[in-house]
């Protein structure tokens, strides 16, 4: 009706937590109302007022609301689905930390974001209720175990999102890392420029560097849409402070799992000054089978783009081995040995999908 419509046109002021507001602002139909509610009931539900504004409630497939407007499909988890899929917990030392590789280590110093994927593998450890940030005597044991650990050259802060830190707090974090000799790199994973792009103020910037270590910023981004121009602002707000970024995906059904979406969104980052990084195959998180491509998909989408889109735009596609082993790369192989050869004799398959011999016969 007309006042539906106008309720659709009308931009959201506040962040969006409960399906009522969802419904009343056109994003969801009355009749799922009761299925929203069980699902927000086990998973934390948030769309700022940025996110919102990008979907389209005309269509049911709309690829920003299928990332953030929950499903009653979240309700069905699969056997082989896991609360915590990529072992977070067991390579956790002390609370806080996960030390999976032998120079890094993740630092989780808060629990909320400002938006709430429905295909995060942390669903279960974020949202309200949990702890918005570490307590102090917690952090300051996290902070004392990357001090006894020389081999850790790298600190990624996550969460949650580290961006929903004040700049005075996350400046007070990066300068206890950047005192610490042997951390060289402080590595942010981040969904704010995108979900909440008027928190990237200068103070935030000028929080994020500082003097004995280098910072790098991962921007998290599935859809090329979600690159906005406020977006694209605030990124380059970041880059133009000297600190570089780069891009994580994940590789979602009906979001980005067809070329031309996946091309625009890669393309989007480089024009933004970001290096794609890292694709990832869907995590076996509780309730996210109908979200999650087959890993031949992902390797079809990286072979077609080889030859499509610059070496600039070629993330790496990679899958988060459960149980803590961190992560490989699945990518489509280009090299073979040739059948019946000496050990010098390859067969290499080109972007167009011909395949030569290496060494070439002469």
């Amino acid at each position: 009706d007309a006042a539906g419509r106008q309720r659709m046109n009308e931009k959201v002021s506040t962040t969006l937590r409960q399906p009522q507001q969802l419904i009343s602002q056109g994003l969801a139909p009355a009749s799922a109302l009761h299925d929203l509610e069980k699902v927000a009931a086990r998973y934390a539900v948030a769309l700022t007022p940025d996110v919102a504004a990008l979907i389209d409630p005309s269509d049911p497939a709309d690829p920003i609301a299928l990332q953030y407007i929950p499903d009653v499909k979240e309700l069905n988890s699969q056997p082989i689905e896991n609360v915590d899929p990529i072992g977070d917990h067991a390579r956790s030392p002390v609370e806080g930390i996960v030390h999976r590789y032998p120079d890094r280590v993740l630092f989780k110093l808060v629990h909320v974001c400002a938006v709430y994927c429905r295909f995060c593998f942390r669903r279960e450890m974020v949202g309200p209720g949990k702890d918005s940030a570490l307590t102090p005597d917690v952090y300051n044991a996290a902070l004392d175990y990357i001090r006894s650990h020389p081999e850790i050259w790298e600190v990624i802060l996550t969460g949650g999102d580290p961006l929903m830190l004040s700049p005075r707090r996350l400046a007070e974090i990066m300068t206890e890392l950047a005192a610490i000799d042997h951390v060289k790199i402080i590595r942010i994973h981040t969904r704010v420029p995108v979900a909440d792009p008027a928190r990237v103020i200068d103070e935030m910037v000028a929080a994020l560097k500082v003097a004995g270590a280098t910072t790098w910023l991962a921007l998290h981004a599935n859809h090329p849409r979600e690159l906005t121009p406020a977006a694209r602002s605030a990124c380059a707000r970041i880059v133009d402070a000297g600190i570089p970024m780069v891009s994580q995906s994940v590789l979602l059904a009906g979001v980005n799992d067809n070329l031309q979406a996946l091309e625009a969104l890669m393309r989007a980052f480089v024009e933004c000054r970001i290096k794609p990084y890292y694709l990832h195959h869907g995590d076996l998180a509780p309730g996210t089978a109908h979200l999650r491509t087959t890993l031949e998909k992902g390797q079809q989408l990286m072979r077609e783009m080889r030859g499509r889109v610059s070496g600039l735009c070629q993330p790496e596609f990679v899958l988060d081995i459960p149980g803590g082993f961190g992560k490989a790369p699945v990518g489509p192989n280009y090299l073979a040995r040739e059948a019946d050869s000496g050990a010098a004799d390859y067969q290499v398959t080109d972007f167009c999908g011909g395949i030569h011999a290496y060494p070439p016969r002469t």
